[in-house]
């Protein structure tokens, strides 16, 4: 996708997105203040955003209020913007986000995201529940996305219907996706575009050259701008995020094999606890996960830029110890920066 010269891994910002992992013999409680720890570690860092994803009915996720989350985070942090990664547009009237968002954008002026997806971000049973009569589909999408912007917009003042707050400020919108269909939408909206490359690597390429080639300019984006999410596991030393990494393998084995289960502690060995299949699913799955040390990951990262020339990165990263999650940011940053 490049010729050899373009943005390298240290020209371009890197945020972090957190899925609000409830571990082993921990509650949500604990989650929470994990979450507001790491997101001050990586203000301090100079990551640029902490976005929070929305998943319900997931006993090892605590991110289905996420705009509470985004408040709470927001409220413990000064610089960094936080945001959603994203808002499951389906599951919510327009309406109604556009108030949460407009009361975000309030309270921390000049710092509030919000990425909008059109999965459920759950099974169909909770997604029903969530929505109770409405029959909001993903085909939907497209529309609930210009309500947005039409509620935000400072003319819809003379509306019958208003977002108050919200009305006339400037929250960025970003399409997040994982196929080719949402790269199609972002382009002929004119809006940045994030893809979900941490579990669903197998359109990455072909979304994000689609994205570019046929993105329209508008009065949002001049040009594409294109992030996607990863998954880092850092350490000092290569074993050391090995063994690490073994939390994260178990979670996505629970994810094939619908055993789900909370963020479980880092083992020696993942034998026997995936069968060659499972191991060759959560490979392929995690296509896009980059473990090992300073050196093994700024490599990689830096061939992965090379290939992709993305506007940004994010980051997420599935480590049972707070600390060795907050470590791990630290490697990656210290490759970022050379």
């Amino acid at each position: 996708m490049n010729g050899g010269t373009g943005k390298r891994l240290q020209d371009i910002p890197i945020s972090i997105l957190d899925l609000a992992p409830i571990t082993e013999g921990n509650t949500a409680e604990t989650t929470f203040k994990n979450s507001l720890k790491l997101a001050q570690a990586a203000e301090a860092l100079g990551y640029k955003r902490y976005w929070l994803a929305e998943h319900h009915n997931m006993e090892s996720v605590a991110s289905s209020a996420t705009a509470v989350l985004i408040g709470y985070i927001a409220g413990g942090t000064k610089t960094i913007r936080v945001g959603s990664g994203g808002i499951m547009l389906p599951n919510h009237a327009p309406l109604v986000v556009a108030e949460q968002f407009g009361t975000l954008a309030s309270l921390y002026p000049g710092r509030i995201d919000m990425g909008l997806g059109r999965a459920p971000g759950t099974d169909q049973l909770t997604a029903m529940a969530l929505r109770r009569n409405r029959m909001e589909t993903a085909q939907d999408f497209p529309d609930d996305i210009l309500a947005l912007q039409k509620y935000f917009s400072a003319e819809n003042s003379t509306s019958k219907v208003r977002a108050i707050p919200g009305e006339g400020l400037d929250i960025p919108i970003w399409i997040l996706g994982s196929s080719t269909d949402s790269a199609q939408l972002a382009a002929m909206m004119g809006l940045p575009y994030a893809f979900a490359s941490h579990f669903a690597p197998t359109h990455f390429l072909s979304a994000i050259d689609i994205y570019r080639k046929h993105f329209r300019p508008s009065r949002y984006l001049a040009k594409p701008y294109v992030m996607a999410c990863v998954n880092v596991i850092a350490a000092d030393t290569n074993a050391e995020a090995e063994r690490l990494a073994t939390s994260f393998y178990q979670l996505a084995t629970g994810i094939i094999t619908g055993r789900r289960r909370k963020l479980q502690k880092p083992v020696a060995s993942m034998e026997g606890l995936w069968t060659e299949y499972e191991e060759a699913s959560v490979k392929q799955m995690m296509h896009y996960a980059f473990v090992g040390d300073a050196e093994r990951i700024g490599a990689t990262l830096a061939s992965f830029q090379l290939r992709t020339q993305l506007d940004e990165l994010m980051v997420t990263s599935h480590i049972y110890a707070p600390e060795a999650r907050i470590h791990s940011y630290e490697v990656l940053k210290s490759v970022h920066e050379g």
